[in-house]
């Protein structure tokens, strides 16, 4: 079988990793991919949104199976256009994809699913979002722009003038462009986030191993958010019985509430969770794997993935037996930019990552890289998830930093306290 992975990044690189390891895969094409699939699948120089391009390579390769990766050409309809074009293709439709692509749309599936979610309120005027937040003073505000914005659509707010700064930023300065022509405020959830990543083929609901992503930026919680500055799997906020708790009231309600509007859901369903003293609440939705979620709960995966997604394209996940899993846990530690999330420079050579390669029980995902000639350059501002198993999860920490050490470019940096918040847990 042949498979081609669709974007760029660490997702995509753990995502055509883990398929090429199926025995019943012959060659996996990664478009465009980035310096880390080009030593280990074959990338393919189509961006992520040639829908047209992509069709026609996987025409003329004669490609089994399609994983779509990033969120926006999912929020686009690749995969409706691939289908219109007899393709196999794995994710959700233009249609399902909303769910990420509009909070406005995800928060009132929610409500009408009844899954347990923060209050909100819908602007679509600046002097209205205004009168809102001064009428709440210094209550905690959580403002987010309505589409997509690469993880960093959403503000923490604390303060009023916060809140203001905030929806300013995207509906006056359009920081966020046209994703921020809409925003959502909503109250503040306090807890620790977990995310609950699960295949669902359009009646069977497939949940993951837990993981659990750390989205500000600086150690302790503190800094902007971020697409993800690392992540850990499993991790012990997720008990079985809350797991049971959130296929029922979560993933469940919020999958008949899409079949019931005649949008059936097939492709990663993922729920970004607040764990709230009164029970799991949600905070997003997402219909792709996360980054960097996928890399280490992919890395403890055992069952053939191929096998997984061939049969979700077939709705035949029951007949699936029981997924397997590595019991160690993993860590993955994102290596980024300076200046990120805010502006970066790119095109800085790595150095160090044949050494971080001879690490047992450890891999370095690829997410903002390309080659330059022979040499790995920094192509975004997430440039690595360096990602290790371990005895434990302080085992498995000691091993991603290990691997971090040789890794230098001019200005690298990353937050030193990954997976710290498991002992706080336990």
């Amino acid at each position: 079988m042949k498979v081609l992975v669709v974007g760029q990044g660490g997702r995509e690189h753990v995502l055509a990793w883990k398929l090429a390891q199926s025995p019943k895969v012959t060659a996996v094409f990664c478009a465009p991919g980035n310096a880390g699939t080009a030593e280990d699948v074959t990338n393919v120089p189509i961006a992520a949104t040639d829908v047209p391009k992509l069709i026609e390579f996987a025409k003329s390769e004669e490609i089994d199976l399609t994983v779509v990766g990033p969120e926006a050409p999912l929020v686009v309809g690749v995969v409706d256009e691939f289908q219109k074009a007899g393709l196999r293709v794995f994710g959700p439709s233009a249609s399902a994809a909303r769910l990420e692509g509009s909070k406005e749309f995800a928060k009132t599936q929610m409500r009408r699913a009844n899954v347990p979610t923060a209050d909100f309120h819908v602007f679509e005027k600046l002097a209205d979002a205004e009168n809102f937040i001064e009428e709440r003073t210094d209550e905690p505000l959580v403002v987010k722009a309505d589409g997509l914005a690469a993880g960093k659509g959403v503000s923490v707010c604390e303060t009023s003038e916060e809140a203001l700064a905030a929806v300013r930023a995207a509906m006056a300065d359009r920081v966020f462009g046209e994703a921020g022509h809409r925003v959502l405020i909503e109250e503040k959830l306090t807890g620790q986030e977990a995310s609950i990543l699960a295949i669902v083929d359009g009646n069977t609901i497939l949940p993951l191993e837990p993981a659990q992503d750390h989205k500000p930026a600086h150690d302790g919680d503190t800094g902007p958010n971020t697409g993800g500055m690392g992540a850990y799997s499993p991790t012990p906020l997720v008990t079985p019985e809350t797991m049971d708790a959130v296929v029922e009231d979560v993933l469940v309600p919020i999958v008949h509430q899409m079949k019931r509007d005649g949008c059936i859901f097939r492709g990663i369903l993922y729920a970004g969770l607040m764990m709230t003293n009164k029970g799991p609440s949600v905070l997003e939705f997402n219909v792709r794997f996360g980054d960097p979620e996928a890399q280490p709960v992919l890395m403890r995966l055992k069952t053939d993935l191929f096998d997984v997604l061939w049969a979700a394209t077939e709705g035949r996940l029951r007949e699936l037996p029981p997924l397997e899993w590595d019991p160690r846990p993993a860590v993955c530690v994102v290596m980024a930019s300076e200046g990120y999330p805010g502006p970066y420079e790119n095109g800085l050579p790595i150095r160090g990552l044949a050494d971080a390669a001879t690490l047992p029980d450890t891999k370095v995902f690829h997410a903002g890289t390309r080659l330059d000639g022979e040499q790995v350059v920094t192509d975004g501002g997430r440039v690595l998830g360096v990602t290790a198993l371990g005895d434990n999860v302080s085992d498995a920490k000691l091993r991603a930093y290990q691997a971090v050490k040789p890794i230098r470019w001019d200005g690298a940096w990353c937050r030193k306290d990954i997976s710290d918040k498991a002992r706080e847990s336990e």
